[in-house]
């Protein structure tokens, strides 16, 4: 399919790599807005060779220590072949070829093996010479983290534990505070070296939030946040989509019954213009619909048994139903709620679950979709 619409951020970001590295920039939304299309499609089609970019994707991996972290930042492959890299010759060579997108930091081999035994720093460093290289050859290097968020420590949340909010508990060989350490690292690259563009891609809005409010990061990050299309994007967008996949217009009315049932989540409208090809509209939306409620109602029945606690500050604290309805009862008249309208343990406890997201910087929190606000609208 072909990219569609971004241009707000696409000209940020690009006005961002177009500058010397000063921060840490942080691309966020909520599930599925379009961030990781939106890099790539800068990233292959907006970028000239001056630029080296080095993406490395958390998505699939649980990081909890060192040597995690080193696993998931290098690569001994060289690009597109399943040859390992013998010595530091062939890392120049990867780093000489064009934009491209190089899948973790190049390293031999037995380089990588010696970093496992030695301090995080050593990591840190090799990755450092790394990009230091690869501005000697004439590159700009970008460094992307992909779900930075995955840096999660089990036991922080009994409740589907996936945020990032007291991960500088973690010890890693001794070494306490691996988050801390690696923002360092990358404060370092930016504000102090003016080294290399680092974005971090994230659907975890309360990870957002534990870098909003950390005081040591102040002045060192910026945002980009990457919301669901408005409702004339979207209405394009199913234009768009409906002349590409159907090869046929959707009336106005078509259109807007599948906003009210999916707003401007472009997954969602794709799903359901894609389903339409062979399937009745309404009967594809209200499949689609039925779909959420059950796992909303499915949700609220768990409460009835189960006693969740979320990680506050270090404290565990307790979630009740009562708690959880009074919150959801808030959205059933509007789609946007202010922050401190809901407990925090309340809130922090629906957006581990998926179901609401929370934007920091305006202070509001929403459904995670509109399909969640429809289910919520129906269910509680």
């Amino acid at each position: 399919m072909k990219f569609f619409n971004r241009e707000k951020e696409i000209f940020e970001i690009l006005s961002v790599l177009d500058e010397e590295p000063n921060n840490i920039y942080f691309i966020y939304g909520p599930i599925n807005s379009g961030k990781t299309t939106l890099i790539n499609h800068i990233i292959n089609n907006k970028l000239n060779d001056g630029y080296k970019v080095f993406y490395i994707n958390f998505r699939t991996l649980l990081i909890s220590e060192k040597k995690d972290f080193i696993e998931a930042i290098f690569t001994t492959k060289k690009e597109g072949i399943l040859e390992k890299i013998k010595d530091k010759s062939e890392v120049i060579n990867i780093l000489t070829k064009g934009v491209g997108i190089v899948t973790g930091i190049p390293i031999p081999e037995v380089e990588l093996n010696n970093l496992f035994e030695a301090r995080i720093n050593d990591a840190f460093q090799y990755l450092n010479d790394v990009l230091l290289e690869t501005k000697k050859c004439g590159k700009r290097p970008i460094i992307i983290f992909d779900v930075l968020e995955n840096f999660v420590f089990q036991n922080l949340c009994r409740s589907a534990p996936k945020n990032l909010q007291m991960i500088k508990e973690i010890t890693a060989n001794g070494q306490k505070y691996l988050l801390k350490e690696i923002f360092q690292f990358l404060v370092s690259l930016t504000k102090e070296q003016h080294l290399a563009h680092c974005l971090c891609l994230t659907s975890d809005s309360l990870f957002v939030e534990y870098v909003y409010n950390t005081g040591e990061l102040r002045g060192r990050v910026e945002y980009i946040f990457v919301d669901d299309f408005d409702k004339e994007i979207a209405l394009k967008f199913m234009d768009f989509l409906a002349e590409e996949k159907l090869n046929r217009k959707l009336s106005n009315d078509e259109k807007e019954l599948i906003y009210s049932y999916v707003g401007g989540k472009a997954k969602d409208i794709y799903d359901i213009i894609i389903k339409t090809a062979h399937k009745n509209l309404r009967d594809v939306l209200e499949e689609k619909l039925l779909n959420e409620v059950n796992i909303m109602e499915e949700f609220l029945r768990d409460l009835n048994y189960i006693k969740p606690e979320v990680n506050i500050r270090g404290q565990m604290i307790e979630v009740n139903k009562k708690e959880i309805m009074e919150a959801l009862e808030l959205f059933k008249k509007k789609y946007v709620v202010k922050l401190h309208d809901i407990p925090k343990h309340v809130y922090v406890y629906l957006i581990n679950e998926n179901i609401l997201f929370l934007n920091p910087q305006k202070g509001i929190l929403k459904p995670q979709s509109f399909l969640v606000w429809n289910a919520i609208k129906k269910v509680v």
